[in-house]
């Protein structure tokens, strides 16, 4: 199933930059507020994946804001580069960069996920928050990560699923389908990104359905974890 986050007939991709650039402005306080905070805990869990490992040069994918380079920056990496579709979402991230004077460690640059401008095995960590459902092409995107990621490098890729015990599976099925969509709309002031949001989520593989389209993009030693109730799944991966 492909959902359309605008009904017309420009492509996804498009689709895509255009609806978070006009959300852009609002973005990081709508994070905050519909996750209650706990986005920032999501991203600490995907920081301490990473620890062990110690990568040298991690690339984050559908970069957004940048909240994940900048959370990557306890690690003490060479450096990190941030990709994304919207300039716009990039301007706030390189504003936030700035702020914390990491210029030097973080590199944000527009770009697309399924078409990467870095020679293979350039990374020894590729990491993704809440940005494969956007994907025009699935496959053709996780092939891509794996293609710049190094031999033994990690991918850790965070995603909104749907919950499956009662009553946390009826709460969250509300939440999404009818407050998210009017509070976004009333912060953001755009008609469709937060209905977008809850087509996404359904319509997105999760679980062993997407490990099974990893699994053909060049990956191994592939995992899901179910978090927070399963609101959203951690999968990580080895090249």
């Amino acid at each position: 199933m492909e959902v359309k986050p605008y009904q017309d007939a420009s492509g996804k991709k498009v689709q895509i930059e255009r609806m978070f650039d006009s959300i852009s402005g609002k973005y990081d306080f709508l994070n905050r507020s519909l996750s209650f905070g706990i986005d920032v805990y999501w991203r600490k869990r995907m920081v301490n994946v990473l620890r062990k490992h110690k990568p040298v040069q991690i690339l984050d994918i559908a970069t957004g804001t940048a909240d994940v380079a900048l959370a990557m920056e306890s690690l003490k990496p060479q450096y990190i580069t941030g990709l994304d579709l919207s300039e716009k979402m990039l301007e706030k991230g390189r504003e936030k960069v700035a702020k914390r004077n990491l210029q030097h460690l973080i590199t944000l640059v527009k770009g697309d996920s399924e078409q990467l401008p870095y020679p293979d095995n350039s990374y020894d960590a590729v990491t993704v928050a809440f940005g494969v459902r956007n994907f025009e092409n699935l496959s053709l995107g996780l092939s891509e990560m794996s293609r710049v990621l190094k031999p033994g490098g990690k991918v850790v890729i965070l995603e909104f699923s749907r919950p499956r015990i009662f009553p946390i599976k009826q709460l969250y099925d509300f939440y999404f389908r009818h407050f998210l969509p009017w509070w976004g709309k009333l912060v953001s002031k755009d008609q469709s990104a937060y209905t977008y949001l809850y087509d996404s989520v359904n319509a997105f593989p999760e679980g062993d359905d997407f490990l099974k389209i990893a699994s053909t993009s060049g990956f191994r030693e592939l995992k899901a974890e179910r978090v927070t109730f399963g609101i959203v799944s951690l999968y990580t991966g080895t090249k």
